[in-house]
């Protein structure tokens, strides 16, 4: 499985977050001064105020959000410690990895068929150039 190029303009970034935290558990990843910090479970939902997306997690994970830095948000697909996998790459207009969130895995380490072909879908309709 190769990097694909694939992705979905900023603006569409709370769109996105207010899908993906219906899916189900999910590996958030944040990269930072050389540290990478890993939140395994559903993203928590959130809301717009005081111009941040403020998440609401009832699991421990909460943060604040400024959307008007995400420039798009890349569909990568490749292989990681040889295994398949799937994530949203939110990206400033730097080309700075924001965060990234990775599709779930069951017990035995299998992707979440769900959330697999809804990423593949958005991944497709981005690709074709058909934005909702």
């Amino acid at each position: 499985m190769s990097e694909q190029s694939t992705s979905m303009p900023g603006e569409l970034a709370q769109q996105l977050l207010e899908t993906v935290s219906q899916w189900g558990n999910t590996t958030t990843i944040i990269l930072h001064g050389g540290c990478v910090f890993e939140f395994k479970g559903v993203f928590p939902k959130g809301e717009l105020a005081h111009g941040f997306y403020n998440l609401k997690g009832e699991n421990g994970f909460e943060g604040h959000l400024n959307l008007d830095k995400v420039a798009r948000i890349r569909f990568q697909s490749k292989a990681h410690r040889g295994q398949e996998s799937h994530a949203f790459v939110f990206e400033s207009s730097d080309d700075e990895c924001l965060f990234k969130i990775f599709l779930g895995r069951d017990a035995d380490g299998v992707l979440h068929s769900d959330q697999k072909e809804q990423f593949l879908a958005l991944k497709n309709q981005h690709t074709t150039g058909e934005h909702a």
